[in-house]
């Protein structure tokens, strides 16, 4: 049961990361949508913090691990560097790791 949980939040996660993304590129060639939903991912698997198994496996395995992106994050990165925008890179890295952090806690507490 727990495998039908996870395959209805991917099929809800992959969509809604593409949405975004797409959604935000119309504004800016900065990879805005990786970033967003990295840190959105981030809270809402903090969100499942005690969560009961069946909630974990649709929200933060099936949903979260589709809604988010490692791969593209790094994409984003040496791409950045590849074209010289080192600041970009670097803001982008930062501020992932600690937006992501801080969505992350900020959602665990407020479920304990």
């Amino acid at each position: 049961m727990r495998v039908a949980f996870v395959i209805l939040g991917a099929a809800i996660g992959a969509p809604a990361r593409f949405v975004i993304d797409q959604t935000l590129r119309k504004f800016s060639n900065a990879p805005w949508g990786t970033f967003t939903v990295n840190v959105l991912g981030s809270f809402v698997i903090g969100l499942t913090w005690g969560a009961t198994d069946n909630t974990t496996a649709l929200v933060a395995i099936g949903f979260a691990g589709a809604f988010t992106t490692w791969s593209t994050f790094m994409l984003d990165i040496y791409l950045a560097i590849e074209l010289k925008k080192i600041k970009v890179a670097i803001i982008n890295y930062i501020g992932s790791l600690m937006l992501g952090l801080l969505a992350a806690a900020l959602a665990m507490n407020l479920v304990s």
